[in-house]
């Protein structure tokens, strides 16, 4: 009777286990094609174009150094531009760093509109470049550093954070230096700098106001308590155009003048030629050769000049509000505006 039974039971036993593998199976089956079925078209293009990349690493890595081996031929057919460039490669190589700390203050920040604040970005990064190349490198900071700028360096250049031979900090420059190390570089200053000290700490202030605040700088270093001073700008060069100098211009003239020791040919090294510079001194043979043009342009086309004045419209007519009373103000002045800067 037991063998009956355990021959009775054995079947049920063997029925049970090859279902619970057929349905083991199944459930399998059933989930590569949910998976299957999960992968739109796009995705599925999108994963074959991955492989694809993948695939061509090598050959891109190849097409990189045809592309470099090509550029450095071109170079070589171009011997000036050959020499400068192993000139710029030989001063990188013998630049002496300079003990001089140039400091851009970044405390203006809720004062600034964000597109201001893009172009503080880009003159930073200016600054940073030219430094990096420059004969005489300074110690670069950048203090206060957070708000609008630091949320615009990280959606545009997150590489900041692997920049070199700069000190970025959010704490305030007055926490980080010695009051008596300080100067703030502004074109209000009655002082006019001579010389540059190189154990001083000079600060630009980092705000594009478009002299919305005029005055700012000057009056947040007496507020300090800190020394002031402004570039002899107004000793070297006459401009045509309203003296604005950039956070980078302040910033390019003095690695200039660590160069050249001349601030006039500091000056004329950095300053655009848009802004029609000219020595001090020669500004009446500049403007004699300026009416001269004039009277030939005139001569030769007497008809262009009519044409213009009377298409000049009411509407095309400066106003003779703000902007006209600050460049007459500055004028008579004689004292460099600074965007947000020293000068």
């Amino acid at each position: 009777m037991s063998t009956e039974a355990s021959n009775d039971t054995k079947p049920v036993t063997d029925g049970d286990d090859g279902s619970g593998v057929e349905s083991e199976d199944n459930e399998q089956n059933d989930t590569q094609a949910d998976e299957t079925e999960v992968l739109s078209k796009r995705q599925r293009k999108r994963l074959l174009r991955l492989q694809q990349w993948e695939e061509r690493r090598d050959l891109r890595k190849q097409q990189r150094k045809e592309k470099k081996q090509k550029r450095r031929l071109e170079r070589q057919a171009q011997g000036d531009e050959e020499t400068e460039w192993l000139m710029k490669k030989r001063r990188c190589k013998e630049a002496t760093p300079s003990s001089l700390r140039l400091v851009v203050d970044c405390s203006f920040d809720s004062l600034m509109m964000l597109r201001a604040v893009k172009k503080l970005h880009n003159q930073i990064q200016r600054c940073y470049a030219e430094n990096r190349r420059a004969l005489h490198p300074v110690q670069f900071y950048l203090t206060s550093h957070g708000g609008q700028l630091k949320q615009n360096m990280d959606e545009k250049d997150k590489g900041w954070v692997n920049w070199k031979d700069i000190r970025i900090m959010p704490e305030h420059f007055q926490d980080v230096f010695d009051k008596k190390e300080l100067v703030y570089l502004t074109s209000d200053s009655p002082i006019v700098l001579e010389e540059l000290d190189e154990n001083k700490a000079y600060v630009i202030g980092g705000l594009v106001d478009h002299n919305h605040h005029k005055g700012l700088t000057f009056k947040r270093a007496q507020e300090l308590g800190i020394d002031h001073a402004q570039l002899p700008l107004g000793s070297f060069v006459k401009m045509n155009s309203r003296k604005v100098l950039t956070v980078n211009h302040v910033f390019e003239i003095i690695l200039a003048y660590l160069e050249k020791r001349d601030w006039q040919e500091a000056f004329f090294t950095v300053l655009p030629q848009r802004k029609g510079a000219i020595p001090v001194g020669q500004e009446g043979s500049a403007t004699k050769d300026e009416a001269e043009e004039q009277d030939s342009d005139s001569d030769s086309d007497s008809a262009e000049p009519i044409a213009k004045k009377k298409c000049f419209g009411a509407r095309d007519q400066p106003e003779s509000g703000e902007q006209g009373g600050q460049e007459a103000e500055h004028s008579q002045s004689g004292q460099p505006i600074t965007e947000g800067t020293a000068a």
